[in-house]
């Protein structure tokens, strides 16, 4: 059964490898995208999971200075280029419809943007990353940047001037807006005026109380809105503790009470994390996740939320 995974962060490890102590950019790689352990998401595991179609996340560290922000994204894009799309048979996906068109043998990737801060309030750079590739472009991480405030930031504020002015350049390219990290004033203003919204990686807040997750109420509007929730596997985010595969399914649970069963995908934060679900260590063990959504929801529910619910929705 094939997947469509929306969130990972493959691309900061690859930058992160090509980097030495002192902060510059070296020109030989030492983590390869085929087949390194250190990657939860290589290109080997995603061909043993079925991730036909995986996102891979642009971020940048709040911690890394202004004046460097945009360079660290440029070495993240060229990760992306010279990294993930040089595996063979990958394709770039440059248009969601593409997902469509993908050949038994081929497996697409995504470009994406997970917080403003990489173009600071310079419009051009947003556009330039639409040009290279960019589908999806989460307004903020945690903290709060110029266009708006993370579900970290003590304002709690809604969009800015300049964040309208991102959600519009979004629009008008056909880009997905990503709430997964946005405050709850931000998100009400991004499902007003966004076109295409949809959670890359959250769960239920409802089943477990963490600030990343969503109130039902945000599911729902999300639902009404056309738009996607799709699961994280992050444990903070599920339960406390071990948590399994069926704590997991907790969140699925209540996203179909809420009237979600076609609008729930899979965002794993893989290469993100470094604690795991029991039996979900990786991308080459995604069987196990489908076969407990087959065993609990059927065979047609589960290639819904693997895969063709987004199809369906944004393809």
């Amino acid at each position: 059964m094939n997947i469509i995974d929306t969130h990972c962060d493959a691309l900061l490890k690859l930058q992160g490898d090509a980097r030495n102590t002192h902060g510059y950019f070296q020109q030989e790689r030492q983590l390869n995208y085929l087949n390194s352990d250190a990657l939860d998401m290589n290109m080997e595991r995603r061909i043993k999971g079925n991730v036909k179609v995986q996102f891979y996340a642009i971020f940048i560290s709040p911690g890394i200075p202004d004046n460097e922000k945009w360079q660290h994204a440029l070495e993240q894009v060229d990760a992306f280029y010279e990294e993930v799309l040089t595996m063979e048979n990958m394709v770039h996906i440059t248009n969601l419809s593409d997902i469509k068109q993908l050949k038994d043998h081929e497996y697409g990737a995504v470009l994406t943007l997970e917080g403003a801060d990489a173009f600071g309030n310079d419009l051009m750079k947003l556009r330039t990353l639409f040009r290279l590739g960019v589908l999806s472009v989460g307004l903020v991480w945690n903290n709060g940047n110029l266009a708006a405030d993370g579900v970290g930031e003590v304002r709690g504020t809604g969009l800015s001037e300049f964040g309208f002015k991102v959600v519009g350049e979004c629009n008008k390219n056909n880009v997905l807006i990503d709430v997964s990290h946005l405050n709850v004033e931000g998100f009400k203003d991004v499902i007003e005026h966004g076109k295409y919204v949809f959670a890359s990686h959250s769960n239920a807040r409802s089943i477990h109380d963490h600030p990343r997750n969503l109130h039902d109420s945000q599911i729902s509007q999300l639902i009404d809105k056309g738009g996607m929730v799709n699961i994280v596997f992050c444990p903070s985010f599920i339960g406390e503790g071990k948590v399994t595969i069926d704590d997991l399914l907790k969140h699925v649970d209540k996203i179909i009470e809420l009237g979600g069963m076609e609008h729930i995908g899979i965002g794993s934060d893989f290469d993100g994390i470094t604690e795991y679900v029991d039996e979900l260590e990786d991308a080459s063990q995604y069987s196990n996740l489908i076969e407990a959504l087959e065993q609990k929801y059927g065979k047609e529910a589960a290639e819904g939320i693997a895969s063709k619910n987004f199809i369906q929705l944004f393809c």
